[in-house]
């Protein structure tokens, strides 16, 4: 599977601190193979023509950094929060069929929650273990999980109830900008060139 990360090489290297960039390296070695093939929409209805078919869902998570890349000077992020903000646009859909979503090409609508708890429940110890700044890379891992975690939690916005599960709603500035990215990479009148 490492051989697809190729596919988000580029968005990858948009990511200029090493540890993030490292962490996410990993995350996405770890996602069901599924992320690399599906189309962002399984019904056809929620994105456009780019992100449907095979590696639809690949194209819209591309689609989403190059966004935030073209907004970024609109905004007063700093250089780690908006290696935080790639971050989390790269992973936002990493489980969007669940974990056995081999079995079930359709969205699962919690799936936001599902890649939180996953990067949340990330064993950041091990990740950190042997390092020569272990505290201060300890320290830095709390932050940066903890961070893409809540970005991609609330991913869906306002679209966050459903049969009685209710998503978080985006409240910080990092957040509402994931969501923002997600939403405008889904917009049926954008179709974005790659």
């Amino acid at each position: 599977m490492v051989i697809q990360i190729v596919d988000l090489k580029d968005e990858l290297k948009q990511i200029n601190n090493y540890t993030i960039r490292r962490f996410v390296e990993e995350i996405l070695n770890e996602l069901p193979e599924y992320f690399w093939t599906i189309p962002a929409s399984s019904s056809g209805k929620y994105h456009p023509s780019y992100a449907l078919g095979e590696g639809g869902l690949v194209r819209h998570t591309k689609a989403t950094v190059k966004i935030a890349d073209s907004l970024f000077e609109l905004y007063h992020f700093d250089d780690i929060e908006k290696d935080i903000i790639i971050a989390s646009l790269i992973l936002h859909d990493g489980f969007k069929s669940g974990y056995e979503g081999a079995n079930n090409s359709h969205t699962r609508f919690e799936h936001p929650l599902i890649i939180g708890n996953y990067i949340n429940e990330y064993d950041i110890y091990d990740y950190c273990e042997g390092s020569e700044n272990y505290d201060e890379l300890l320290d830095t891992m709390k932050y940066i999980t903890t961070e893409i975690a809540s970005c991609v939690s609330c991913h869906m916005g306002k679209w966050r109830e459903r049969d009685g599960l209710i998503l978080p709603r985006p409240e910080t500035e990092m957040q509402k900008f994931v969501h923002l990215c997600d939403y405008l990479a889904s917009r049926k009148f954008i179709e974005i060139v790659f």
